[in-house]
């Protein structure tokens, strides 16, 4: 029989940390016995358990620990991280350690130390010279930088239940069309304004079903009133934005009547063409060209924007970025300091957006489909909440919650 004792901490009675490690355990074929547990007696004050897990064999004990790690639960004793160098540019060595989105230390040299810019899917690179750790993208590391290998010396701290009220905390990742919406919204825009007042950035990810159920207006009003600082888009959004700053229409269908337009259906075109013509959407605002939209309201309010492109794109605009590795690493230069995260009528822009945020940035997801909200939590944006609505209607409601004026 192998065994390990183990130590975690903080708040794990009350958010159920404690009873899912014991279930990781069981469900494992392993055995415990809790040897010390110290309950905090007041809601600020954080537990501690220490466990003896067991096993039938040294390989059965490994795997346990592996589980129970991403709970929190880390040895006692621990050893410091295994590291081997990446044997070529774009791959890890075989048995490198795989991230979660969760906040995560590594143990180097006999110190914790914590993993800068922490997403899912990625692996651990140490500076040996800087001591320094940071999630790096599998495509992004290069030969011979030094890779953390196994589970040996990594500790994940687990999202931990609110101990207080906050506008979060109502908020359930559940997803159901007979949500109360209007509470929820309430509680999104004072969230909004929060992070505003904490120097934190709000994000919003963006697909074009905004301009075409009417909702630019909107979103233009909450980047005029300094409330949104990134916009994350494709070429689709952009281009229908512009559209019907130029057009009036949105795929041919006028925005004001609802009805298609004679040659409406090359509007889109034209719009594009109009924008290459002038070297890109910066360029066309400071010509005079494009005076309305979301994308201009982005340059008038020096908003930065990363417009991510796909194989289907028509033109595309001269600002898109038609290399999906160099359009990560230009969303990932913007993810500093965010903590809210807007994803309205998007798919797979959301999902790539989710991939990179870490697991303490709150997230909204707001679809008329039930099953892209669903989609982003099972791709393990699990911190993700889930509104079923139109994208204008959600607009619309938030800006008349924040009482931002008509402009």
């Amino acid at each position: 029989m192998a065994s390990e004792l183990v130590q975690v901490s903080g708040h794990i009675i009350d958010s159920l940390i404690l009873p899912k490690i014991l279930d990781e355990i069981m469900d494992h074929r392993g055995t415990f016995e809790i040897v010390e547990l110290a309950v905090g007696k007041r809601k600020a004050d954080p537990s501690t358990a220490r466990l003896k897990v067991s096993a039938a064999s040294p390989h059965t004990l490994r795997q346990i620990l592996q589980r129970i790690s991403r709970l929190g639960a880390i040895p006692v004793m621990p050893a410091d991280v295994h590291l081997m160098p990446a044997p070529k540019d774009g791959v890890f060595p075989a048995t490198f350690y795989a991230t979660t989105n969760l906040p995560t230390a590594i143990r180097y040299l006999g110190t914790w130390r914590p993993v800068h810019a922490i997403e899912m899917d990625c692996g651990i690179v140490v500076d040996a010279t800087r001591r320094r750790a940071v999630c790096t993208p599998m495509a992004r590391v290069t030969r011979g930088e030094l890779v953390v290998c196994g589970h040996d010396g990594v500790k994940v701290a687990p999202l931990e239940r609110a101990r207080r009220h906050d506008d979060f905390q109502f908020m359930t990742s559940a997803v159901s069309s007979e949500k109360p919406k209007a509470q929820l919204i309430r509680q999104i825009a004072r969230t909004m304004r929060a992070m505003r007042r904490q120097g934190r950035k709000v994000l919003v990810v963006g697909g074009p079903a905004i301009i075409h159920t009417g909702g630019g207006p909107y979103l233009e009003r909450l980047i005029h009133a300094g409330l949104v600082h990134v916009l994350f888009a494709g070429n689709g959004l952009a281009t229908h934005d512009i559209e019907s700053a130029l057009f009036g229409t949105s795929l041919g269908v006028s925005l004001d009547r609802g009805t298609a337009t004679k040659d409406g259906h090359d509007h889109h075109l034209r719009a594009i063409n109009a924008i290459r013509a002038c070297g890109g959407i910066r360029q066309a605002v400071r010509r005079g060209l494009l005076t309305r939209g979301v994308l201009h309201a982005c340059v008038a309010r020096n908003v930065p924007f990363v417009l991510s492109g796909s194989i289907r794109d028509d033109g595309p605009l001269p600002d898109v970025i038609t290399d999906a590795l160099e359009a990560q690493d230009a969303m990932r230069r913007q993810l500093a300091d965010v903590g809210m995260a807007l994803m309205i009528g998007s798919t797979l822009h959301s999902i790539a957006t989710g991939n990179m945020l870490p697991a303490t940035v709150q997230t909204v997801c707001v679809d008329i489909n039930p099953a892209v909200v669903t989609k982003l939590s099972d791709r393990g944006t699990f911190q993700g909440v889930g509104i079923v609505s139109d994208a204008a209607s959600f607009l619309r409601e938030l800006c008349a919650a924040l009482k931002l004026p008509a402009r």
